[in-house]
């Protein structure tokens, strides 16, 4: 009890209070590198600078504060220091909110007046070419973790008036700044709505990437699909932007989100609105066809080796039965295993460094693999099997579609082991009724294919010629439906 009575007796200032030299130094307590000088002009100004010397940039501080105010004859703080973003200060919470933002305060004790000066430190890397969505032709350049850096990225692409940026800040411990990006007079504005919702009702305490924003705003957060697209190309927010989607930009993480997106958007790559449309068509069939090789290609192997080996012609069966005669699991622990094992391999790549990771793949395929056949663990058409799978899951362009497509394949694997060829049809059926029930940003996930969109296919299974592809997707429900000038 007594306790208790103790610790509401501890005053804490409010927003309307007023910024006070002593509530300044009681918050900056126990804060190694928050510094306080005192300065005295040459006409007797005294002058208190209070700052955090990890946030902001020592050397311009020296250039910009110091010198002026030691040297400068003025008569007051707001003639010595010559800054467009100097800001006066009346409150608490505006004094502090400066301090963790890398702003100087400097006080003047006379006129016991406060001013704020933004010193931020740089600490943004060079722009690199990104790892995670890598082409051949095109533009190299990423995002890095500075939002700032990353809306001069954008904004370079798309120089127009209409591209609005809206701020948030979102986790009270973290204080994490969001940007919602969109066109004024062509996104549509129930989206932007549905965006400013959903991040205004964010009540958590710390973000440290973009995929923890946009869990808070999907309504399957137990789907393993992803229902906002994350990419670290300015290239592909601003083909975004243009067709009529939002963009969300978070601080301190290098990937964006797009929204509203469809599933088919996951199967799409930046290169494939840079060849030529007859070889972007044929690359991005081979794309549907690959993601759904690796998770039917396992379970239909269990399938027809325990239920319908009658459906095997006689010489395959005759390999197949010749190479499981010594095995002692049935086909659906042997393939389990294996699927279980090349995971393993996956993640540990991963989490090693470059050059280990290509010996661990070496290891892992060649090694293991040949080592699993000797010792009776597992057939040789099971590793062929594993290894195309394996492959064909990685032509997706989005990873964590490639992430979810493992989970599906245990779930298939499962299924096919109970009901044979009959279980993964279910299966299939299951995982189209899913996304058919899941929406981005309340927008169908499964359009334009359901609701059905006909004109919105020349993008989704094919990519059409750029010159035949006037209309914006109309599962966009854009304001300007044509993209040529003379039809808007």
């Amino acid at each position: 009890m007594f306790g208790k009575k103790k610790q509401t007796a501890v005053r804490k200032p409010s927003i309307s209070t007023p910024v006070s030299l002593d509530e300044l130094k009681k918050s900056l307590a126990n804060m190694s590198d928050a510094q306080i000088d005192i300065h005295e002009t040459i006409s007797g100004i005294k002058v208190n600078l209070i700052y955090i010397k990890s946030l902001i940039d020592n050397e311009r501080l020296n250039e910009a504060i110091v010198r002026p105010l030691i040297h400068d004859r003025s008569i007051s703080v707001n003639e010595a220091i010559f800054s467009s973003t100097k800001v006066k200060l009346f409150t608490m919470d505006e004094a502090t909110v400066s301090l963790l933002n890398g702003d100087i305060i400097l006080y003047e004790v006379i006129t016991n007046q406060w001013w704020a000066v933004p010193l931020p430190s740089s600490l943004s890397r060079s722009i690199e070419s990104s790892e995670t969505e890598t082409i051949l032709y095109g533009a190299k350049d990423s995002f890095s973790e500075q939002i700032d850096q990353n809306l001069t990225l954008i904004r370079r692409r798309l120089p127009i008036i209409e591209l609005k940026n809206e701020s948030f800040k979102v986790g009270s411990l973290s204080k994490t700044t969001v940007v919602l990006l969109y066109i004024d007079g062509l996104t549509n504005p129930e989206f932007i709505t549905n965006a400013k919702e959903e991040i205004n009702k964010i009540d958590f305490d710390f973000f440290s990437d973009s995929s923890q924003i946009s869990a808070f705003m999907e309504n399957g957060n137990n789907s393993v699909f992803p229902q906002f697209q994350q990419t670290d190309r300015p290239d592909v927010c601003a083909r975004a932007l243009g067709l009529g989607q939002l963009i969300i930009l978070v601080n301190n993480t290098p990937f964006a989100l797009i929204a509203p997106v469809t599933v088919f958007d996951l199967f799409k790559s930046p290169e494939d609105y840079i060849n030529r449309w007859v070889v972007a068509s044929f690359l991005r069939v081979i794309r549907y066809m690959s993601f759904f090789l690796s998770i039917v290609l396992i379970p239909l192997y269990v399938a027809l080796t325990t239920y319908h080996f009658q459906m095997i012609p006689l010489q395959m069966l005759f390999v197949l039965t010749e190479s499981r005669s010594k095995l002692p699991f049935t086909p659906f622990w042997e393939a389990f295993i294996m699927l279980v094992i090349l995971e393993i391999i996956k993640e540990a790549s991963l989490r090693m460094p470059t050059k280990s990771g290509q010996t661990l793949g070496v290891i892992g395929g060649i090694v293991i693999g040949q080592a699993s056949v000797e010792a009776g663990f597992a057939s040789k058409i099971l590793i062929v099997l594993v290894g195309i799978a394996a492959i064909a899951s990685f032509l997706v362009p989005n990873y964590m579609l490639t992430k979810a497509n493992t989970l599906i394949q245990f779930i298939l694997l499962l299924m096919a082991s109970q009901l044979g060829i009959i279980g993964i049809v279910i299966g299939l059926i299951g995982i189209i009724a899913h996304l058919n029930a899941l929406t981005s940003l309340k927008q169908p996930y499964l359009a334009p294919l359901a609701p059905f969109y006909l004109k919105d296919w020349m993008d989704v299974f094919i990519r059409g010629p750029v010159d035949k592809e006037k209309e914006r997707p109309e599962y966009l429900l854009p304001l300007k439906k044509w993209r040529t000038s003379r039809r808007n």
